[in-house]
């Protein structure tokens, strides 16, 4: 968890950065939609790479996906501690009891 508690911070330190030096800085600066699509073409990439059952795309996709999701997240200024919490509160009732729980 380590490491997503600093990409977390990395990604906040980015936003205000140069966006002609910093991918980070270019997408906040391009807007939400902008990541939204990102974010979305990545989540496509990695379904393509699952479905070649190509392990080392499948590693390299998912870490897009993660990436472009925190800076979705931080967007949205939600912080990724409030999706850790929400997992944990999940993984105290089973995946069915979760489910009814949302209706």
């Amino acid at each position: 968890m380590k490491t997503l508690k600093e990409l977390q911070e990395l990604i906040e330190t980015k936003k205000d950065d140069n966006p002609n030096q910093s991918y980070t800085a270019s997408l906040f600066k391009k807007g939400v939609e902008e990541i939204q699509k990102k974010f979305g073409e990545e989540a496509i990439e990695l379904i393509i790479a699952a479905s070649k059952d190509d392990k080392n795309s499948i590693i390299y996709e998912s870490a897009d996906v993660i990436y472009h999701m925190m800076v979705l997240l931080s967007n949205k200024e939600i912080p990724f501690q409030d999706i850790l919490n929400e997992l944990e509160r999940r993984t105290k009732m089973s995946g069915i009891e979760e489910k009814e729980s949302r209706s």
